[in-house]
């Protein structure tokens, strides 16, 4: 119960912290915290398919995305 209660904590701070950064960089990875520390709750939960549904999209593909975004936009110095 208090793992569970602790995931619950990591994934609402690492969401807040995200929100506030100035760093987008941070934000991608406390973004993947966030979906990692959800995807083993979910597995806690006893729903096995939410949480590798979760780990995947949630923990690996979307802080992909957003680095990769952020790469793509970044200026260049000339």
């Amino acid at each position: 119960m208090v793992v569970m209660y602790a995931l619950m904590i990591i994934t609402v701070l690492s969401a807040i912290l995200a929100l506030i950064q100035k760093d987008l960089m941070k934000t991608a990875i406390l973004t993947g915290f966030s979906g990692g520390a959800l995807a083993v709750l979910f597995q806690l939960l006893l729903a096995p398919d939410v949480a590798l549904t979760q780990a995947i999209v949630g923990a690996a593909i979307v802080p992909v995305f957003i680095a990769l975004a952020i790469k793509k936009t970044q200026r260049e110095d000339s």
